[in-house]
């Protein structure tokens, strides 16, 4: 239940008012002669008193130098939260401990302003501030009942109250209260006094104001509430959490409805619409376990953080909107690409059992609150419920979800958990009434039980043209993990990290068409100053001499190597730096070529736009614009924008000849499986690290660059079969599926210094037998054993025939520093 405010203490709390009868048609009410000359003369009595006493106060309101400054009210500027929006405008984050939407008194419905001021203030047009009528029938009432039964503050000195009193009950605040008031409105007009009241009073739910009430109560805009709504939020006021509609839904009710008739007895409402808001059912929006339509919890709190590093605790004050780079449906498309992956992984590594047990008792009340307080510590993990087994057996599962709903698990919903639910099951991972378990909803409507996945994941997409990033998911689920794996998880690239040292090979005279021998190196303990190193291939195995094309589609280890060997690890090191990597986080040592460093999935996304946007570095970046609460542009992004004012990477012939090498990767190398989107403009490279610890998939289409990496935050083996071509290369398409739909295909344009010859591409600088490299690494009687446009298998592929012990080559000189 909501905590109220400083200004409506507990005590002030009223009895509940009584489901009203359908009201008279407006008029007076019949009294006794003998009762209304009573009434009269003592509201007379009162009045004069009252009014006398009010003369002074008016007085002193004016003249008093002790009254404090109406600068807050004069200059009002309210606690609004930061908001956080996507490209397209939707809401994705929301910072700030009061939630407050400021709303012009222009944009407020009528029949709302009318059941305010029906129920807080009728005469509020009227008075000066200060309601002698409603003080004299106040005292009157008083004097009939013996105690004081209904109040008579203006909305004018519920205003100064709000802002400059305490809600302590005491004559002396009373009286300055009503000085106050007489202050306020010989400064402010009566729309501006209204204005600031319905902008800054509690309305339980830490929501502020009424344009914040209609959005956190009936999800709405507050110029498309209804009447019967606007009756409901008019009730907050007296005591938020009393008239709450969320948690007193029946109290809420009988006060809208004494609302309702008193806007009928005011002649502001007609019969007819008074009969329509008291039979309209009320829409009250539940607390969701989601608070936004979007997931892209990660990229709101990396706004958060860059606003508060900022503006300091101002940012969650003044009103900030942030609007980002992000497309809501890319990030919907990502959010659920991830989690997909990551859930069939998962799946196909077998069930681990329940979370945990809880003991269920006998009786009925106290088993509910037994399940009650079990799930109360597991919230809902989006589409992914937690729930308490009641009873089971190898057919059937019987549980209660959080909100006390029964649902039944039948048939292909229990084949994950079957093993649990055997009689070979442990006592500790097996299925049985007081289990824990996850249940996830079928699009028909069936339950299956899941479980929560250990394994992590990220991804992002960005447009290489000026690095916008388009969508952003740094885990399976922010509330689990609130680590960023885009932003801060360093992991080893693996095979994705090769094309750039392919890159650097270009400059060096080498080529597609080069051909590189695939055979063992070994390296001993003196030569690398270390242990022994003999690098393998993956799967094992060698192919023998090979050009770089099909080397990079088949991602042989022992090419890249003597490809790095060849160029130089410090070149290579220093020229790796050009995409935006760190050269401290990639020793000068020949496992660089196998991407034994350490990178970010953001560092590879704005690495591979490189060669997607024709060579160019851009930086990536999340904000494109911040404005305060009254519309004044604070901040707008002026990115760099390839083939205007970016600097240049690498040659426009380097990042096409590497295009080329990489949609050679996407349509007959690792990544073959991209074929299935039916694009031929789709390039890219996966990654599978040492022991199977990281999968990747790196890949772009002119317009969008993306990374997938899939892992364990405490580094070991997904299993001898993960790979990124089988992990991350599926989410990768998944989301490229949806993002590339009515993107047109694109072909790069060939730089005049690049050349064909015999379906190979050169440098017009390098051409065979004037500058080329044209073998490395193989014998002078070797010929060359396949042809550039040789289809290669998969990663994991057969093994190939192996090259004899006799030509395991012992390279000098290889690692210049200890490895």
């Amino acid at each position: 239940m909501d905590q109220l405010p400083p200004s409506l203490p507990p005590s002030s709390l009223p009895p509940p008012e009584q489901p009203p009868s359908p009201p008279p048609a407006p008029g007076k009410r019949k009294r006794s002669l003998l009762t209304r000359i009573l009434l009269g003369f003592a509201g007379l009595i009162a009045a004069c008193v009252v009014s006398a006493g009010l003369l002074v106060i008016y007085a002193l309101a004016v003249a008093s130098p002790n009254l404090p400054s109406l600068d807050a009210l004069t200059d009002y500027r309210p606690k609004v939260p930061l908001r956080v929006y996507t490209a397209d405008h939707v809401l994705i984050g929301e910072f700030g401990n009061e939630r407050r939407d400021v709303v012009h008194i222009e944009a407020v419905p009528v029949f709302l302003k009318q059941a305010i001021l029906a129920i807080e203030d009728a005469r509020f047009y009227d008075h000066g501030g200060v309601d002698l009528a409603g003080i004299a029938r106040a005292g009157v009432a008083a004097l009939t009942n013996g105690h004081a039964t209904q109040g008579a503050s203006t909305i004018t000195m519920q205003v100064a109250r709000n802002f400059f009193l305490s809600s302590e009950k005491t004559y002396t605040r009373k009286v300055y209260e009503m000085m106050l008031a007489y202050k306020i409105e010989h400064e402010l007009t009566k729309d501006q006094i209204l204005e600031v009241y319905m902008n800054q009073i509690y309305l339980g739910q830490r929501a502020y104001g009424f344009a914040s009430a209609a959005r956190v109560y009936f999800g709405k805009d507050l110029k498309d509430i209804t009447l019967a709504e606007a009756a409901m939020l008019a009730g907050l006021p007296k005591a938020p959490s009393a008239y709450n509609p969320v948690v007193n839904p029946a109290r809420a009710k009988v006060r809208q409805q004494y609302i309702l008739q008193r806007m009928f007895e005011l002649g502001d409402i007609t019969r007819a619409q008074y009969d329509a808001a008291i039979k309209e059912p009320p829409t009250v929006v539940r607390a969701p376990t989601q608070q936004f339509s979007v997931h892209a919890e990660y990229i709101a709190e990396i706004v958060r953080q860059a606003m508060y590093a900022q503006y300091h605790d101002e940012a969650y004050t003044r009103g900030l909107n942030v609007v980002t780079t992000i497309d809501s449906a890319d990030q919907d498309s990502a959010y659920l690409a991830l989690r997909r992956g990551l859930m069939a992984y998962d799946s196909r590594h077998g069930y681990r059992g329940p979370e945990a047990y809880v003991d269920l008792p006998a009786d009925a009340d106290a088993r509910e609150e037994a399940i009650a307080n079990a799930l109360d510590t597991r919230p809902d993990n989006g589409d992914i419920v937690a729930a308490v087994v009641t009873s089971a057996d190898a057919k059937r599962v019987e549980a209660t979800l959080a909100d006390g709903t029964d649902v039944a698990i039948e048939g292909n919903g229990l084949r994950f958990a079957a093993f649990a639910l055997s009689a070979r099951a442990q006592p500790n991972s097996s299925i049985r009434p007081g289990a824990i378990v996850r249940l996830l909803k079928s699009d028909d409507g069936n339950w299956s039980i899941v479980q929560l996945p250990q394994v992590e994941g990220a991804f992002i997409s960005i447009v290489p043209q000026d690095g916008a990033i388009r969508s952003l998911v740094g885990g399976f689920d922010f509330n689990k993990n609130k680590f960023n794996h885009v932003t801060q998880a360093w992991r080893q690239p693996g095979s994705s990290f090769k094309p750039f040292i392919y890159s650097a090979s270009l400059e060096k005279g080498l080529g597609p068409a080069t051909i590189i021998n695939d055979a063992p190196l070994f390296f001993s303990a003196a030569e690398t100053g270390g242990a022994p190193w003999e690098p393998k291939n993956y799967g094992g195995g060698f192919d023998g001499p090979m050009t770089m094309r099909t080397a990079l589609q088949k991602s042989r280890n022992l090419v890249s190597i003597r490809i790095l060997s060849h160029i130089g690890t410090h070149y290579a090191q220093q020229y790796i730096t050009r995409f935006g990597f760190d050269a401290e986080r990639h020793p000068a040592y020949l496992p660089m070529a196998l991407g034994a460093g350490l990178v970010t999935p953001l560092q590879m996304a704005a690495a591979y736009s490189v060669f997607a946007n024709g060579g160019y570095r851009v930086n990536p970046y999340l904000i494109a614009e911040v404005t305060d609460q009254q519309g004044v542009v604070l901040m707008r992004s002026q990115p760099i924008v390839a083939e205007r004012d970016a600097p240049r990477a690498i040659e426009a012939r380097n990042a096409y000849v590497m295009n080329s090498l990489l949609q050679s990767v996407a349509q007959h190398g690792t990544g073959a499986k991209s074929n299935e989107l039916g694009r031929t403009d789709l390039a890219g490279k996966t990654g599978t690290t040492n022991e199977s610890r990281d999968a990747w998939f790196a890949g772009y289409q002119h317009t969008l660059a993306a990374i997938a990496w899939i892992g364990y935050d405490s580094p070991h083996s997904l299993g001898d079969r993960e790979t990124g071509g089988g992990l991350a290369l599926p989410v990768w398409m998944d989301y490229m599926r949806q993002a590339l739909k009515g993107v047109p295909p694109y072909q790069m344009t060939m730089p005049d210094d690049v050349v064909t010859q015999s379906g190979e591409l050169y440098f017009e600088e390098y051409l065979p037998g004037h500058g080329f490299v044209a073998t490395v690494g193989v014998p002078q009687a070797t010929a060359p054993s396949e042809s550039a446009g040789e289809e290669a298998g998969t990663e994991a592929g057969s093994v190939p025939e192996r090259v004899g012990e006799d030509e395991k080559q012992h390279v000098m000189g290889l690692f210049d520093q200890q490895h």
